[in-house]
């Protein structure tokens, strides 16, 4: 076992070496430009850029036509409310979204208030769940858009995304979601769903960083926004600029190795969260995990350790990578705004840390961070140890 142990795979994953092997011989031999349609350097760049397209595509159950590339989630996040609003002002300007969505959604959901556009933000439950009734209430006949978080950064909830689309489908309102955290994790089918726009990223799925897509439904109708970025016509008009051949061929690697290895992966990080989550509940007295103990991620675990700042936790445990929020949001003092919005306390949400599971984690590391946790736990003493796991620690166990 190699320290630091990496538990912190919501604010990025480790490139999975079958990616590394697709991108490598990209930077050095197969670096042609995939707009220069002149000569053979740019036919093949061209060519590994479609082949990337159709293996995301399928793993989301789209068409490849379908898929914008950017340069990650959150510009995704910008393309499509931006490009919406603009582009369907005429038909309302009224967008829905949700308290607990990532910074890439509330703010640029606040930078288009303050162009005339209004914004309802729904309240979510103790879960971190949507109520779609209260979802169905809040639409109005001027409503365009909604945009909800397919699974939270944070808590790891996963929200009812069939039941959205439906409703959304019904009323003639586009759906679009953040499904960062949850392609590569959990199935997403965007005909099956009802999603009309989806934004996610490779490095969340152990793709690199810096590419990410912008799903555009294409049929009965196809949806219309306008471009953000101008400069060149690229991707369909929708977005200007040189392609990352390299990135986003090693996205196209990592999608189709998810769609391969997603359910049996799913199956076994599950089990190391919960031996987790057992070892800490099991050894400190009041400890509880924040938000759904049903639908969540297989990868996540938000644990509130109470009267224990987790900043002081972190920076005592130096050979645990955790954190205790979105990584967009380190910069802020604050508490987590979704831990507040799911009703803990101020002081309760600067006491939680969200751990975060990947594809390289091991039960050996599990094993070490429930021991360090705990050992630091009863070293500073601010927490009380339950009596089980006191004498099991004086007994070297």
């Amino acid at each position: 076992m190699t320290l630091p142990v990496y538990l912190d795979n919501h604010a990025t994953t480790r490139v999975d070496p079958r990616v590394v092997d697709e991108m490598v011989s990209l930077m050095t031999d197969g670096y042609g430009n995939a707009s220069s349609r002149q000569h053979e350097y740019g036919w093949r760049a061209e060519a590994v850029v479609e082949h990337a397209r159709r293996r995301i595509a399928s793993l989301i159950g789209a068409s490849a036509d379908e898929l914008v590339f950017t340069s990650g989630a959150t510009e995704s996040i910008n393309l499509a409310l931006k490009g919406i609003a603009e582009e369907h002002r005429s038909r309302g300007t009224h967008i829905i979204t949700v308290a607990t969505e990532h910074r890439a959604v509330l703010d640029t959901s606040a930078r288009l208030q303050r162009y005339g556009f209004q914004v309802t933000t729904l309240g979510v439950d103790g879960c971190g769940l949507l109520d779609v009734d209260a979802l169905r209430l809040a639409m109005r006949p001027e409503t365009i858009l909604v945009s909800v978080m397919a699974a939270n950064n944070e808590i790891g909830t996963i929200a009812p995304l069939s039941a959205i689309g439906a409703l959304c489908r019904e009323r003639g309102i586009l759906f679009h979601t953040d499904a960062t955290q949850a392609v590569g994790k959990i199935p997403i089918d965007v005909r099956m769903m009802s999603i009309d726009l989806m934004s996610f990223s490779a490095h969340k799925m152990h793709g690199p960083k810096g590419v990410g897509v912008l799903y555009v439904r294409g049929v009965r109708p196809s949806i219309r926004l306008t471009p953000q970025i101008d400069g060149g016509g690229h991707e369909r008009g929708l977005r200007s600029g040189t392609l990352n051949v390299p990135g986003i061929a090693g996205f196209g690697a990592a999608a189709e190795i998810a769609a391969s290895e997603m359910a049996l992966e799913s199956v076994r990080v599950a089990g190391l969260r919960d031996r987790l989550v057992g070892g800490l509940t099991a050894a400190i007295d009041g400890v509880r995990v924040n938000g759904s103990p049903a639908e969540r991620l297989a990868q996540n675990a938000n644990i509130l350790f109470p009267e224990v700042k987790a900043g002081a936790l972190m920076m005592a445990m130096k050979d645990i990578a955790v954190s205790s929020g979105s990584a967009c949001n380190t910069s802020s003092p604050a508490p987590s705004h979704v831990l507040r919005a799911i009703g803990l306390t101020d002081e309760e949400a600067l006491c939680s840390l969200r751990f975060g599971l990947g594809r390289f984690t091991t039960q050996e590391e599990i094993d070490y961070a429930i021991t360090r946790v705990t050992e630091t736990v009863k070293t500073t003493g601010t927490l009380p140890l339950s009596l089980h796991a006191a004498q099991r620690m004086k007994n070297g166990r």
